[in-house]
């Protein structure tokens, strides 16, 4: 399992193995080889959205000039407040467009 500092959030955010194996396995244009462009991303992101699928769910993203010729990294952060206060991430992939859905909680201006 690994940590990852956010400042939006102001706490760390869980990678457990599972998730990273699943990230792997189904991202891995992502993973491993861009492996520190998710924590870069919670660490300063573009923008970040509230899901409009899951309702405790932020969608993270920065746009990498250099990524395969220009991609946004998503990650997708997970908050449960109860029992303890706990971020975690679900997924994390590259793409070409943003989502459109949910709503803008933050912006870099």
């Amino acid at each position: 399992m690994t940590f990852f500092p956010c400042p939006y959030l102001d706490s760390d955010i869980e990678l457990t193995d599972e998730r990273e194996h699943h990230i792997t396995s189904r991202h891995p244009d992502l993973l491993p080889k861009y492996r520190q462009c998710i924590p870069d991303t919670l660490m300063l992101p573009d923008e970040i959205r509230r899901s409009s699928r899951v309702r405790n769910a932020r969608l993270f993203n920065r746009w990498y000039k250099w990524l395969r010729g220009g991609k946004y990294v998503m990650v997708v952060v997970i908050s449960n407040p109860v029992p303890t206060e706990r971020h975690w991430i679900i997924t994390a992939y590259m793409t070409s467009r943003l989502t459109r859905g949910g709503d803008i909680e933050w912006k870099r201006t």
